[in-house]
C-alpha cells in the first residue's frame, strides 16, 4: 500500500502533464520555428530567380543557406532552399544545462507555397554555407545631364525630334536604359526607364521639350507603381496630375 501511495504523485504528474519534452526536442522546435519565420519572409508572388531567393534567405538573421535548387519561383515546383538554423532550450526537470542544436530544413518558394508553411526536416548538406554576391546596381538615370543638354525652343518655335534624338545619342546611355521619343503638336516627349520587376516602383525619367519650355522630372512613387502609367511616353507628352 505504501509503495502505491509513493507512485501515485508520479502517475498524476504523468497523466496531467504528458511526457516531458527534452531540451533537445525543444531546441529543435526553436530551430524549426526560425526556419518557418525565414519561409514567411521569403513568401510572395513576385517572380524571382534562384539567386535572388538565395540572396534574400542569406540576409535573414540566424539563417545559413546550404543549398538552392530550381531556376525560378514560377518555373515547375519553384525554388527549394535548404537552410540551417539553430535553437536553444533547457528543461529544468531533465536537463539543467541549456542545449543548442543546429538543424537543416527545406523551404519551398513558389506561388503554390502556403503562408507560414511548415519547413521539411532534411539532412544538412556537406560543405560550408553558400555566399551570394550583392545584386548589381541599376544604371543611373542621367537627370542632370539630360536637363543640361536638351534643346531650348523659343516661344514661337517648334521642338525638333531629330535634335532631341541626337542629344540622347550624345549621352551614351547605359545599355540597361531604355529610351523612347515621341513628337506631337510641336513638342517632343522623352522617356528613359530601367526594367522593373513588376511589383516595385519602376525607375524612370521623363522630359518634354516644347515652345518656351524644357522640363525633366521623375514621376511620383505612386505613379511609378506597375499599372499606374507614370513611366510611359504618354505621361511625358501629357503629364498626369500630382497625387494628393
Amino acid at each position: 500500500m505504501r509503495r502505491l501511495l509513493l507512485l501515485a504523485p508520479l502517475l498524476l504528474f504523468s497523466v496531467g502533464c504528458g511526457v516531458v519534452q527534452s531540451s533537445g526536442d525543444k531546441a529543435t522546435d526553436a530551430a524549426r520555428e526560425a526556419a518557418r519565420n525565414a519561409g514567411e519572409k521569403l513568401y510572395g508572388q513576385r517572380p524571382r530567380t534562384a539567386e535572388e531567393v538565395g540572396r534574400s534567405a542569406s540576409g535573414i538573421d540566424g539563417v545559413e543557406v546550404m543549398r538552392v535548387t530550381g531556376t525560378s519561383t514560377h518555373d515547375g515546383d519553384g525554388i527549394d532552399v535548404i537552410v540551417r538554423t539553430s535553437g536553444s532550450a533547457y528543461n529544468q526537470w531533465r536537463d539543467p544545462q541549456e542545449v543548442t542544436v543546429r538543424r537543416c530544413f527545406a523551404i519551398q518558394v513558389s506561388p503554390k507555397s502556403e503562408w507560414r508553411e511548415d519547413p521539411r526536416d532534411v539532412d544538412c548538406p556537406d560543405g560550408p554555407p553558400l555566399t551570394f554576391a550583392p545584386p548589381p546596381e541599376p544604371p543611373r538615370l542621367p537627370y542632370e545631364e539630360l536637363r543640361a543638354k536638351l534643346p531650348r525652343v523659343p516661344e514661337d518655335g517648334r521642338a525638333d525630334e531629330a535634335e532631341v534624338r541626337r542629344t540622347l545619342a550624345a549621352l551614351d546611355l547605359d545599355p540597361g536604359i531604355r529610351s523612347e521619343v515621341k513628337a506631337d503638336q510641336g513638342q517632343v516627349g522623352v522617356l528613359l526607364s530601367v526594367k522593373g520587376n513588376g511589383f516595385d516602383p519602376q525607375d524612370c525619367l521623363l522630359a518634354r521639350v516644347g515652345p518656351g519650355t524644357t522640363e525633366v522630372w521623375v514621376p511620383s512613387r505612386i505613379q511609378r507603381m506597375p499599372g499606374e502609367g507614370g513611366c510611359t511616353i504618354a505621361n511625358a507628352m501629357d503629364p498626369m496630375p500630382a497625387p494628393h
